[in-house]
């Protein structure tokens, strides 16, 4: 599995440790930024990432802000994305099982890197259930679509 990841300011040092976690369990991933703690604007890094998954560059992404919430408004602005603010290893489970969430986002100021990783682990392990929550995987790329902007 390729992951691709980024992170704002609020998220680097989430993000460094989520690396280190990654290459320490020999999973692939490229990291599109930031690379300091210099104030940056998240939709930035969000985006990125967002549009490498979407067109298959990468199999899922992982995107790290303050709260993870902004980040998670950022990407699934992109057609084909199904991001998941994950705060719990049970809400990643659910994200991946029940709506094949193909980004993850995590919040830096919210999240202990031990917690974080946890969430990582169930999030990359938990395969889509498909069944049933297919037809509504289904019926959101529908809506997706078929949404007209204003």
């Amino acid at each position: 599995m390729k992951i691709a990841i980024a992170s704002d300011h609020a998220g680097f040092d989430l993000k460094e440790k989520i690396k280190k976690f990654l290459e320490d369990k020999n999973i692939e991933y490229q990291d599109f930024g930031t690379f300091s703690k210099e104030r940056v604007d998240y939709p930035d890094y969000g985006k990125i990432v967002a549009q490498v998954v979407a067109n298959n560059q990468f199999e899922r992404g992982i995107l790290i802000c303050g709260t993870g919430i902004g980040m998670a408004i950022v990407a699934n602005k992109i057609k084909g994305i199904r991001a998941a603010c994950c705060t719990s290893t049970y809400l990643a489970d659910r994200s991946r099982r029940h709506n094949d969430a193909n980004i993850l986002t995590l919040g830096g100021r919210v999240l202990s890197p031990e917690a974080a990783c946890e969430i990582v682990t169930v999030w990359l392990n938990t395969p889509f259930e498909g069944g049933r929550h297919l037809i509504r995987v289904k019926k959101i790329k529908e809506l997706e679509m078929n949404t007209k902007k204003n």
